[in-house]
């Protein structure tokens, strides 16, 4: 099994197409991460980990779990991070919409996309858990 964190991996291979002074952040290179990609994910075994999932070819992936946040928890959260103005207000109104769950179910079968809640250090201990049990039963499953 492999982690693949998209933004650190953008991040260590430079995969950008530019930088959006709005945001202060980075634009992703979306061809580029697929290319960089292509054969780790053909050989199966892989989790990747990102904030978005509309690029990514569906025949990747066997689940999709989106975290989602309360927004008395992410506003906290992001502002720790640095978030502030129009960023921080997106992000908070893309949870209140469920931007990226509508992106996961319009992205992928109804059927493989799964919300966990993502709020406190046990949601996360909860989360590993859910996950680590849906992995050997697909291992027991495939295999």
């Amino acid at each position: 099994m492999t982690y693949i964190n998209v933004g650190d991996m953008a991040k260590e291979g430079e995969l950008y197409e530019g930088f959006d002074e709005e945001y202060d952040c980075p634009i992703l290179d979306e061809d580029r991460v697929i290319d960089e990609l292509e054969e780790r994910m053909s050989e199966g075994g892989v989790i990747v980990d990102y904030h978005g999932c509309d690029f990514f070819p569906e025949r990747w992936f066997h689940i999709v779990f989106v975290l989602r946040t309360e927004n008395s928890f992410l506003y906290d959260r992001l502002e720790s991070r640095g978030y502030k103005g129009k960023k921080l207000q997106d992000n908070i109104q893309c949870e209140i919409f469920q931007t990226l769950y509508e992106e996961a179910m319009l992205s992928y079968r109804e059927e493989i996309v799964h919300q966990l809640p993502s709020n406190t250090p046990e949601d996360l201990e909860k989360n590993l858990d859910q996950i680590m049990q849906w992995i050997e039963q697909w291992m027991k499953d495939n295999n």
